[in-house]
C-alpha cells in the first residue's frame, strides 16, 4: 500500500548550464509542492502505513527548511555564495545544482536515511519511501525513485555535503537532526503526536 502526503515550500535558486537563460542567469523562486509516498506491505495498530502526524515531525522539518530559502550549488563561486550567505539568513548548500530532479533525489537520500533510523513505536512495519514528487510549477514536476536517487550518473550526494544555515536549524525541534542522519544515529519516533 502506498501513501501520499503533500508539503509547500517557496524557495529561490539559479540553475547554472540550463538552457533556459533566465532560469540561469538570475535568481527566482518557486511555489514548490513535494509530495511524498511511503510504502509498506503491513499496517501499524491503527491500520495504518504511516501516521500523517508523524510525517509532521522530522520529514516535515526536511521540507520545511526549504521554505523561504535560497538554495545554492556549491560548485559556484565563492564570490558568489558568500553575498547570497550575507543576505539571507535562510540558505542551503548542495552538491548538486538545485533543480526540481536534484531537490528531489535530496529529499529522497534525508527522508530514507531518517526512516532507516526511526525507531517506530506503534506497529509500523517496513516503512519504505517509494518515491519523492516535487512540482516547480503547476505544470511541471520531477519524480524519484531509490534507483534516481543512489545513480552516481546524476551526481553523488552524500548527507555530509549539505549544509544549512544557523537560522535554519535553530528551527529544528531535534537540533542534531542533520548529525544523527549523518552519523546514522537512531531516532526514535514520538508515541504522541
Amino acid at each position: 500500500m502506498i501513501i501520499r502526503k503533500l508539503f509547500r515550500f517557496e524557495n529561490a535558486h539559479i540553475v547554472r548550464f540550463c538552457s533556459s537563460k533566465r532560469c540561469r542567469t538570475s535568481i527566482h523562486g518557486h511555489s514548490y509542492v513535494a509530495e511524498i509516498l511511503l510504502s509498506s506491505n503491513f499496517l501499524d495498530n491503527a491500520g495504518m502505513v504511516y501516521d500523517f502526524g508523524l510525517m509532521k515531525q522530522n520529514i516535515k522539518t526536511i521540507i520545511d527548511s526549504f521554505d523561504h530559502a535560497t538554495t545554492i550549488f556549491s560548485g559556484d563561486s565563492d564570490e558568489y555564495k558568500n553575498d547570497l550567505k550575507k543576505h539571507s539568513a535562510r540558505w542551503i548548500e548542495i552538491p548538486l545544482n538545485p533543480s526540481a530532479e536534484q531537490f528531489c533525489r535530496i529529499f529522497f537520500v534525508m527522508i530514507e536515511r531518517l526512516l532507516e533510523l526511526s525507531v517506530m513505536n506503534n506497529g509500523e512495519r517496513e516503512v519504505k519511501l517509494h518515491s519523492v514528487i516535487v512540482h516547480e510549477t503547476d505544470t511541471g514536476y520531477a519524480q524519484c525513485f531509490k534507483e534516481d536517487a543512489i545513480n552516481p550518473q546524476m551526481g553523488e550526494i552524500r548527507l555530509s555535503d549539505i549544509k544549512f544555515s544557523e537560522a535554519i536549524m535553530d528551527e529544528w525541534e531535534d537540533k542534531n537532526l542533520l548529525e544523527k542522519m549523518i552519523n546514522k544515529i537512531k531516532i526514535e519516533n514520538p508515541k504522541d503526536v
